[in-house]
């Protein structure tokens, strides 16, 4: 077994992978950019080396620096983790190389399944069922008309080297094809360097199901079940759970040995992931196959007892499978949060800031898991993904994990920058997540502008809350009041017995205390947590994706509120800001373009995402003020509307 590894990634896949090291008693070699200094890996790390600048391109995908570490400080192998170089198969090549162990498959695996093009064949001589379309390049994009018409439509332009969305576009009639090809292979030149594209059939209303496979290298290869990944934006990932409640075991069994099929036929080892699009009539179709640990392995996990980057160790250390099939029993429903800072208000743009406050939900034995790479303090800087962490759960069926996915989010306090948490907490609570209803389109078609929490139709939480918080800080044993809830007066008598809390029919119990930013709660028996902020002159409270303004007031001062109208934001609409640092990767407008609310300005990208800045009114564009390709600060000003 190893003695030392080097960890070439960062943040939470970094920590998670050092957790690891530790049990198994590997030392553990971090890298770092100069953002990174301070952060939690480097300090969790036996040692830790400086690699570069801030930006990917200068420190965390410099492969030959850090093959040069290395080496030069004793470690056998390098653990790749997920995203920079975890599928280059370059790198993974230059590792072997040099004499070190790559821990992940073998370089020619990742090289082939890289290649879309070269995975489409690899499924089809392993039988895989793969999706019509082209099986090579679209070389003169003239001819693509004529190959649309044989696909059908809808259908997908895809980059060949692509990923992420990179490359992508749906198309749903002639007319729009052309323009989405040229698109589409500009953004793939740009993204990989690669102009190749195809076409293929677009399956809509569409489940993304993806099977765990676990192979070694003596030919020995099992599957750990499927994981639901429908739940997507921008063809990211927000929610996944294992297993999937849409399969059926026949469904599963098939894709499951369609899966080890394409492993055997690519000759592959390590962990790794076969991605399937299912119709909604269930047939499935082969997407792709990830050779890497996926971010969502810990629903997996959290089914099966097993520990994916172990494994991962163990099978490049040459050690054969230490499972057979019959040996993989699958236990209860794992769902996983992406946790994103993000303001899901401004159409879900990345949130950069300190983190001056940072509380993880309590970990409760093997039911609660948080995988993060940030504690209070820290900084959520530009340059890389803007994932916090990852939320997961685990109970013995789904609808007890969504109950405990819900009650884990409302104890995740994070302060400094805006969070995805209120939107994941409203989705849990939606019909279409409960009955499982949602395909990889749901997000984007339902929260197309983004999403801002809503009032609880019931009042009587925040109601209970501000009776409560009120009679606690003022040491009464009873009292009559009035409570505002967004402004609208509440009229209120509570008193207290023992250790409740009554009001009416509703019987509070809770050790809430002034300063407490979480105020945990038994409502007529049932369990609730709240998050508070102040905000002047009210209190703010939030909770499964709703959200209250409140206020404990008098009489007189409730005949005063039809006067004391709440200020309005004196934000401008015609000055477009940047909302982040970032790179202007479009401009879509010019001096004198009349425009209308809604339609886009021009496209920053930060954080590895794009986002496409668009007017919130009507008017004539006076001025731009940035260039394409031009770097950009926060609220730096980019256009001017008249």
């Amino acid at each position: 077994m190893f003695k030392k590894v080097l960890i070439a990634n960062r943040g939470e896949i970094a920590c998670r992978i050092i957790r690891t090291f530790r049990r198994m008693e590997i030392k553990a070699l971090a890298v770092y950019s100069e953002a990174d200094e301070g952060a939690l890996h480097v300090q969790m790390a036996d040692e830790a080396f400086f690699l570069g600048p801030a930006p990917a391109q200068e420190s965390y995908l410099k492969g030959v620096a850090i093959i040069k570490i290395a080496k030069e400080m004793g470690a056998e192998a390098i653990h790749p983790g997920y995203g920079f170089l975890s599928e280059n198969s370059a790198f993974a090549e230059a590792v072997q190389q040099a004499g070190l162990v790559f821990i992940g498959p073998p370089p020619k695996a990742i090289a082939a399944m890289g290649d879309k093009l070269e995975a489409k064949k690899l499924a089809h001589l392993a039988s895989v069922p793969c999706l019509p379309g082209t099986d090579t390049p679209l070389a003169d994009p003239q001819k693509a008309q004529k190959i649309a018409v044989e696909i059908g439509y809808p259908l997908m332009v895809k980059a060949a080297a692509g990923g992420g969305g990179k490359g992508m576009r749906i198309v749903k009639n002639s007319d729009a094809l052309l323009g989405a090809v040229k698109s589409a292979m500009n953004e793939a030149e740009s993204s990989f360097g690669d102009s190749r594209i195809f076409l293929e059939k677009y399956i809509e209303s569409a489940r993304h199901i993806e099977i765990q496979i676990l192979a070694d290298t003596f030919g020995n290869a099992i599957h750990l079940g499927e994981r639901e990944c429908s739940l997507q934006r921008r063809h990211q990932k927000v929610i996944e759970e294992a297993p999937s409640p849409f399969i059926t075991p026949m469904l599963r069994e098939e894709m499951t040995e369609a899966a080890l099929r394409l492993v055997k036929e690519v000759q592959y080892y390590s962990a790794g992931t076969v991605e399937f699009v299912v119709s909604p009539d269930k047939t499935f179709y082969f997407l792709e196959m990830n050779t890497r640990l996926q971010v969502e392995h810990p629903t997996t996990e959290m089914v099966t007892g097993l520990d994916l980057v172990e494994e991962m160790v163990r099978i490049a250390a040459k050690e054969p499978l230490r499972y057979q099939q019959k040996d993989i029993q699958f236990k209860g429903h794992a769902i996983e949060a992406r946790i994103y800072a993000e303001d899901s208000t401004k159409g879900f743009l990345p949130s950069i800031g300190y983190l001056f406050s940072y509380r993880e939900p309590s970990i409760d034995g093997e039911e609660v898991r948080v995988d993060s790479g940030v504690r209070e303090g820290d900084v959520i800087s530009p340059y890389y993904d803007p994932m916090i962490g990852k939320l997961c759960v685990h109970q013995s069926d789904r609808e007890r994990a969504s109950s405990k996915l819900l009650s884990a989010l409302n104890e995740f306090y994070i302060r400094g920058v805006s969070t995805n948490i209120s939107f994941i907490s409203s989705l849990v609570h939606t019909s279409f997540f409960k009955k499982a209803d949602f395909n990889t389109a749901t997000l984007d078609e339902l929260y197309e502008n983004g999403f801002t929490p809503e009032m609880s139709s019931d009042p009587q939480i925040p109601l209970g809350v501000a009776a409560v918080m009120s009679l606690i800080q003022h040491h009464l044993n009873k009292a009559e009041f009035t409570v505002l809830i967004n402004q609208q007066p509440h009229s209120v008598k509570i008193s207290v017995e023992k250790d409740t809390y009554l009001i009416d029919k509703l019987h509070i119990k809770t050790d809430w205390k002034p300063g407490k930013v979480l105020f945990n709660g038994i409502f007529n028996g049932e369990k609730i947590t709240l998050q508070i902020d102040k905000k002047s002159p009210f209190t703010q409270l939030s909770w499964d994706g709703y959200t209250a303004k409140i206020l404990v007031v008098s009489s007189q001062i409730v005949d005063l509120i039809p006067y004391m109208p709440l200020p309005h934001s004196s934000e401008t609409l015609r000055l477009i800001k940047a909302p982040m640092p970032g790179l202007i990767i479009d401009i879509f407008v010019k001096p004198g373009d009349v425009i209308k609310t809604g339609q886009p300005l021009a496209a920053v990208e930060a954080m590895k995402m794009e986002n496409v800045l668009q007017s919130a009114c009507d008017g004539i564009i006076e001025m731009v003020y940035i260039k394409k390709g031009e770097r950009v600060n926060l609220d730096q000003p980019l256009i001017k509307i008249e």
